[in-house]
């Protein structure tokens, strides 16, 4: 095998689609807020994770200081919707630089729906929505992780089985390397081996 050998120091910026190219599948976030004057802010992120259970936190990144940021800071609220395979094209120009008196809701024809214990909506077309409220955010040069707990969850109950959100019936999308995206894919199961049965 031979490897090429990349020094981020010297890189800099020009590490990102490396990072990008890499670090995949990504899930995206599609980040709902309402501006200090109550413009309703739509984007996708796909630096995007769980980032802890009890209490149940999710993160974000906004790579520069964009209106979702700016927002989130201004108003402490957002709904992460998930994005899907119906929705792709919708989610992909949410990304679209729109002026900030501008709502993608509006712009890329989705409706809103009221969320339950926040002021931004959800996307009533999206099967689950995440109302969290800002707990913290860290910087990271030009890049800003915010942190939101979880305070509701909605999901569609045409994407449940057995009680429990079914993959399939979700059919999320995810982000990969430069203009890529990708759909679910082959789904195949794996239990976690306990010690005691391994050691045996």
């Amino acid at each position: 095998m031979t490897r090429q050998d990349l020094d981020p120091a010297e890189l800099g910026v020009a590490l990102y689609p490396w990072l990008n190219s890499v670090v995949v599948p990504r899930p995206i976030a599609w980040v709902s807020s309402r501006s200090a004057t109550g413009v309703d802010n739509l984007a996708p992120h796909s630096f995007f994770t769980v980032a802890g259970i009890d209490p149940p936190v999710l993160s974000f990144t906004s790579v520069g200081e964009k209106d979702t940021l700016r927002n989130v800071r201004a108003t402490r609220e957002f709904v992460v919707c998930m994005s899907t395979e119906p929705l792709m094209e919708q989610v992909n120009l949410s990304g679209t630089d729109f002026p900030a008196d501008t709502s993608e809701f509006d712009a890329v024809g989705v409706t809103r729906e009221p969320s339950l214990r926040i002021a931004p909506p959800r996307v009533r077309e999206s099967p689950v929505a995440l109302e969290c409220r800002y707990v913290d955010e860290r910087t990271f040069g030009s890049c800003t992780v915010v942190f939101g707990e979880v305070v509701h969850l909605a999901v569609e109950e045409s994407v449940l089985r057995d009680g429990r959100p079914e993959i399939t019936l979700l059919r999320p999308v995810a982000r990969l390397g430069a203009d890529e995206w990708t759909t679910l894919g082959v789904v195949s199961s794996r239990r976690r081996v306990p010690w005691s049965e391994l050691s045996a």
